[in-house]
């Protein structure tokens, strides 16, 4: 233990997860949520409670932040009673996947102020949340990415993308895009093979074991499909997010994105069907619906 404290925001699903293994590290850590029960059990843990984010920046060095959309994470950062008010906080660090421009912003605020940011959105889901095997894509500046490293191996596995503010959410639009594509793409050619006569579990095991193989076929049909479960972990709402910011920032590039865009819009499907809060597993409902089958064992 140091004597250096860290500070935590947005105590969802991963973020929860991740300040708990802080806990368990032996850091001292200052927590941050709307919700008064996923603070209540951190505490418990041997956190200490925030009642906002300019209070964490009075009472943390480090503030790692974890949140589902790019106007909110500007508003924890940046807004009047964000993090950037506190007065100890000499360092940011957005866990979430908000796109560059967002990066970018909170870079440069917090830059004016004479303190240092790093855009570090991660991969790998609830579980490896919990168990720490997460994939860190990490850009700042590389001066201060030493001290910052060991604090971040608590997660997973770091990936330093590059100086540039916005370089690791780059990054990690395009692995969502793909992520979400794969399950996408699966999910019709599995419904098409049920529809066949095939079953679908032998479907990923030989689509695995050959060139077809993909996150989905690998994992999220096995898990969360197959067993119509529908649980993965991850809303369709925030892959909307995800690939809609991918799409945009592409376009803004002058990179067309045919595929990404058709992804996005079959995600707006699943969303205007199931919700936004249902798991973006739940695609494979869409293709199974249009197909007339059910993707399960025989």
């Amino acid at each position: 233990m140091t004597d250096e404290v860290l500070g935590f925001i947005g105590l969802g699903q991963m973020g929860s997860r991740m300040a708990a293994r802080l806990l368990e590290a032996g850091h001292k850590v200052v927590v941050c949520d709307r919700v008064p029960g996923i603070v209540a059990e951190l505490v418990a843990k041997g956190a200490t409670e925030a009642a906002s984010p300019r209070e964490v920046g009075d009472r943390a060095d480090l503030v790692f932040a974890s949140l589902p959309t790019p106007a909110i994470l500007r508003d924890v950062a940046l807004g009047p009673d964000g993090v950037i008010a506190g007065q100890r906080a000499r360092c940011f660090v957005d866990l979430s996947t908000t796109g560059p421009r967002v990066a970018g912003e909170v870079a440069a605020g917090f830059a004016e102020a004479g303190r240092t940011t790093f855009d570090c959105p991660v991969s790998g889901g609830k579980s490896g949340a919990a168990a720490g095997t997460l994939a860190l894509m990490v850009s700042g500046p590389r001066g201060e990415y030493d001290a910052l490293e060991p604090v971040l191996k608590v997660f997973g596995k770091p990936f330093f993308c590059g100086e540039k503010p916005g370089s690791a959410q780059v990054m990690k639009l395009c692995n969502n895009m793909l992520a979400a594509t794969a399950l996408v793409a699966s999910s019709e050619a599995i419904a098409m093979g049920v529809k066949a006569g095939l079953d679908p579990a032998l479907m990923c095991e030989v689509i695995n074991a050959s060139s077809g193989r993909n996150s989905a076929t690998q994992d999220k049909f096995p898990r969360a499909v197959i067993p119509r479960s529908f649980d993965f972990g991850f809303t369709t709402g925030l892959s909307m997010k995800d690939v809609g910011l991918c799409v945009s920032e592409a376009e803004g590039m002058g990179v067309p994105m045919l595929v990404g865009s058709a992804v996005l819009q079959m995600l707006g499907v699943t969303a205007a069907t199931y919700g936004k809060e249902s798991d973006f597993t739940s695609v494979a409902k869409i293709l199974e619906n249009w197909a007339g089958v059910e993707i399960r064992k025989p």
